[in-house]
């Protein structure tokens, strides 16, 4: 009796651990170069300006129904995708995963499965069509976020809303709800044409999601690239050390994922940037959310932290996108990536006391130049300083028995005030790693 406890409870925790990778090798590598994405949270209930969805577990009857009939009222007359389209291209981002139905089982698409959508709503149009055609027409890549968790369909069913993947909440224990789920993802990975990418949250650990329904998405689209629920995906925590392979953080402008219209404290555009900076030479992209406000339109304080961000990949896309992580990561205050081929290193300096128009130097260990190497600072010739026409501007560099001393000026001016806060990055070109 002993010995068959002990092997249920062995299989058990291997079928809760078990993470089927039906990723196309080339998709694995394709997704890797693009390095930065736009989460887009953005549901029914963000009338509220409440979490998404998670108000619904614990919840009683009365908020239950109240909740739902915000589907009445939903009118987001501001909305205009080709606008957060455009934003999304201008600072940089290579992909966008947007929230197609969150665990509130809100459908923001049109679906034949239920009357619970977009469609039903007095706003009445398909918003991830929409979305998709901003985005396909600026060139940025197309993902899904889906929910398989569906509150909505469990108060139908007179289910308790709740997370305990031992119950019917799991649609691995309710047939109906299986079903169902599938017939969505038909409908989404069917109606759309070819999605890049599908974001499977919720369930995390449970064989219906990680294996069945992974491989339903493997099954409609063979080139699809599976995030969670194939790969790690860190939300709102950045891993101490680089992790193999594909993998992908998510984090929030500020701390909330759907709009917080009070009580909120973002982030600034340097943190976000060195954000990047810190996943990118980790290995990982960075998926970052932006959160529409009930009206459709993104909320200004979003919008200046993305043109921020915008003016620092402008000067440095170079160095986060189609990179692969560096050994070593880090230096110091300066974070390393590196081209595919590996044949030219990105030193990003993270020191915001680098003075416009200041000549510095960077000891860069275990690295040594050759006579074909070439050092730059990304967006600056290297020839002058606007307004210091005696300056020499020139990069230097020199091998030393401790590696490669690299003297460069800080001669971009991008702000009026020279006070640019965000890190400067060089780029060193056909170079030596010291054996």
């Amino acid at each position: 009796m002993f010995l068959i406890i002990a092997l249920s409870l062995l299989n058990s925790v291997y079928a809760q651990n078990l993470v089927v990778n039906r990723n196309k090798p080339e998709r694995t590598e394709w997704f890797r170069d693009l390095g930065l994405g736009m989460f887009i949270h953005w549901s029914f209930d963000v009338q509220l300006g409440s979490v998404i969805s998670h108000t619904l577990v614990g919840a009683s009857e009365e908020y239950r129904n109240d909740y739902f009939e915000l589907q009445k009222t939903f009118d987001p007359q501001n909305f205009n995708p080709d606008k957060w389209a455009k934003l999304a291209k201008l600072a940089g981002f290579q992909y966008v995963v947007f929230t197609s139905k969150h665990h509130n089982g809100f459908c923001m698409f049109d679906t034949k499965t239920t009357d619970f959508s977009i469609m039903n709503t007095p706003f009445g149009r398909d918003v991830t069509k929409e979305v998709i055609e901003a985005f396909r027409k600026q060139g940025i890549a197309i993902g899904l976020y889906y929910g398989p968790e569906d509150w909505h369909f469990l108060h139908e069913q007179g289910m308790l809303i709740s997370r305990n993947s031992a119950s019917k909440a799991n649609p691995e224990h309710n047939s109906e709800l299986n079903t169902f789920l599938k017939k969505q993802m038909k409908e989404l990975l069917t109606n759309y044409g070819k999605i890049d990418i599908i974001f499977l949250d919720g369930l995390m650990g449970t064989p219906f999601l990680n294996t069945e329904f992974a491989a339903y998405c493997w099954e409609l689209q063979s080139d699809i690239v599976v995030t969670r629920g194939a790969m790690e995906t860190p939300e709102q925590n950045m891993p101490t050390e680089s992790i193999p392979g594909a993998w992908e953080a998510c984090f929030t402008l500020g701390t909330q994922w759907q709009y917080k219209p009070t009580n909120e404290t973002y982030k600034s555009g340097t943190t976000v940037i060195n954000m990047l900076l810190e996943t990118r030479a980790k290995g990982g992209n960075l998926l970052l959310n932006v959160g529409p406000m009930a009206d459709g339109s993104i909320p200004l304080e979003q919008e200046n932290i993305l043109r921020e961000l915008s003016l620092w990949m402008l000067v440095n896309k170079h160095s986060i996108i189609e990179t692969r992580p560096n050994d070593p990561i880090k230096q110091g205050d300066i974070y390393f990536t590196q081209s595919r081929d590996g044949q030219t290193l990105f030193a990003a300096i993270t020191n915001s006391d680098w003075k416009y128009g200041e000549r510095k130097e960077f000891l860069l260990k275990g690295i040594r130049a050759i006579e074909s190497t070439e050092i730059t600072i990304l967006g600056h010739n290297g020839k002058l300083v606007e307004y210091r026409h005696d300056m020499d501007a020139k990069v230097y560099w020199d091998n030393t028995r401790n590696g490669l001393l690299v003297s460069a000026v800080r001669g971009q001016r991008l702000y009026n005030n020279l006070k640019w806060p965000n890190p400067v990055v060089m780029r060193i070109s056909d170079y030596r790693k010291n054996k």
